[in-house]
């Protein structure tokens, strides 16, 4: 006969799913982080218009607060969910990304007269490593090259592909050496993994 449930568990459970429910935002439990609303931007084409600030994503922690819109937050939360902690799995499990950088309104790879970056929309972000519970770090730039690390870091990569829009990675060119940059913006031939 199985034992009951003490009641004390239940409310436990309830009071944490309650305080999640709370400080979730664009519609998903699993996407912690406050609401910051419109983002104003100091070139034309830059700002959010419904900005939030994320923490975390499907319980994996953000090295830093990162700013972005809402689509942009599903994308990566569809990524940790379905391709990061699945793929670290027997390493981890994955407890944190290292942001290497999230809104900024600034031109594509800061070069003047270039385009606004997607950064500079709130439709971007660059992960540069992952942070297992044990404390070790899978660094993109580390492990790209070189065993364990570079399967697993490939296969999070092509696992970008798909939920984001453009995918690139240290064999993009050496502005991404040592991050993944992953942006929501969309291609009538499909997405852009590099």
């Amino acid at each position: 006969m199985p034992y009951m449930r003490p009641k004390s568990l239940e409310q436990e459970v309830l009071f944490k799913k309650r305080k999640l429910r709370k400080s979730s935002v664009c519609g998903d439990i699993a996407i912690q982080g406050k609401a910051v609303g419109r983002v104003p931007g100091k070139i034309k084409a830059c700002g959010v218009k419904d900005a939030v600030q994320i923490t975390s994503i499907s319980g994996v922690k953000l090295s830093r607060p990162s700013t972005m819109d809402c689509g942009t937050a599903i994308a990566l939360n569809k990524w940790v969910d379905k391709s990061v902690k699945p793929t670290f799995k027997r390493r981890g499990p994955v407890v944190q990304l290292q942001v290497a950088a999230h809104y900024a309104c600034r031109t594509r790879n800061n070069r003047k007269g270039a385009r606004v970056s997607e950064h500079g929309k709130g439709r971007a972000i660059d992960i540069s490593g992952f942070v297992m519970a044990d404390g070790e770090v899978v660094s993109v730039y580390q492990g790209w090259r070189k065993n364990p690390s570079q399967k697993q870091l490939k296969k999070v990569w092509r696992g970008a592909c798909g939920p984001f829009g453009t995918v690139l990675g240290p064999n993009s060119d050496h502005y991404h050496r040592d991050h993944f940059h992953l942006d929501t913006a969309r291609y009538r031939s499909g997405p852009y993994c590099r």
